[in-house]
This record gives structure tokens, sequence and C-alpha cells, in this order.
């Protein structure tokens, strides 16, 4: 092989070298350039989900806050029904017991006359008043009498107490007598009258 030819091969091999050289480094190029643009993707996607986890704080937050204040009023409610409720059972009575004090009045100038009364007719009369008066303060609050006479006997409204043989045959299953009166507070029975019952 001659010189001119070694050196043209030689000269090729550099050449071989230096375009895979170029190549590689073309490559190379290539490469950072991809890594740069995915570094810059990657960089993006940090940030955005940086800004949503940073908003969904702030909404957990501004959800806690509200929660709390929740639950402290429903606690003020509570403890302000409780309280009125109190207060409610403390004087539910009041208006009952300012309705009776006039009967009780009454009742006390009866009793200062009763001694120097000559006509007993006049204390019969005074009673009556009084007792009307207090019927009549009664039905205003929505106490209501038990009917019992003659009625028909019925469990839920009345108790009977004995039975004895009814002197008719109409009157079996009905109430012959009443011992004790009874009472309905608007729809409620808040004392049952005690009866005799026919049989």
């Amino acid at each position: 092989m001659t010189k001119k030819q070694s050196k043209s091969k030689v000269q090729e091999e550099c050449a071989d070298k230096n375009a895979v050289s170029g190549a590689a480094e073309g490559e190379s190029s290539v490469e950072n350039k991809l890594e740069g643009a995915e570094s810059a993707k990657y960089q993006e996607e940090k940030s955005e989900l940086e800004d949503k986890t940073e908003q969904l704080e702030k909404e957990l937050a501004e959800a806690k806050d509200k929660h709390l204040r929740l639950i402290a009023e429903y606690d003020n409610y509570r403890k302000r029904t409780l309280k009125e409720k109190m207060e409610l059972s403390k004087t539910a009575g009041e208006k009952v017991l300012i309705g009776v004090l006039p009967v009780i009045d009454d009742f006390e100038r009866a009793l200062q006359h009763l001694d120097k009364a000559s006509d007993l007719q006049a204390v019969k009369d005074g009673i009556t008043l009084i007792y009307n008066k207090f019927i009549s303060f009664l039905l205003q609050q929505g106490v209501k009498e038990i009917e019992t006479v003659n009625q028909d006997f019925n469990a839920d409204l009345h108790n009977a107490i004995t039975k004895i043989p009814a002197p008719s045959d109409d009157l079996k299953g009905k109430i012959l007598d009443c011992v004790q009166k009874g009472y309905i507070l608007e729809d409620k029975v808040i004392r049952y009258p005690q009866v005799v019952v026919g049989e």
C-alpha cells in the first residue's frame, strides 16, 4: 500500500470518526434540548400542582373554620334553649297561680264573715259564687270536667272503682255514680274520674 493510499485511508477514518463524533454531539444536543423541554414541562406541572395544593389547603381551612363556627353557634343555641326551658319551667305556673289568687281572696273574705253571718242562704250563695268563679277560671285555662253521669263507660276516660248490678237493663255498661270528678286539659286527661259502673 502506498503512502498516499495509507494517508487517504487515515483521512477517511478520521472523517468517519468526525462524522460519528458530530452525530454523537448532535444526538447529545437533541437529548439536552429534550431534557430541557421535559424539565420545563415538569416545572410547569409542579407549579400547577403546588397552586392546586395551595388552593385545596385554603378551601380546607375555610371549611374547618365554617365547621367550628357552626359547632359554636349550635352550642350557643343549645345553651340558650336550655336556659329558656329552665326559666319557663320555673315560671310556667305563674299565670295559673295569678288567676287563682282572686279566688283565694274571695274564700278569705267568706271565712272572715262566716262567724258573723246569720243568714245561711247568703253564705251558701257566696260559696256558690266563689265556686262558679273558680270553675270559670279553669275553663279559661282549658280545663274541663269529664262527663260521667249516665254516660257509657269508656276505659280511656274513666276509672271504674267498682261494679254494681244495674237497676235496669238500659243502665248496663253505664256509669251509675261518680265518686271523684275527672278533668281534661285541652285533649289530655289530667285526672281520671273514679266511677261506679252498672253491670
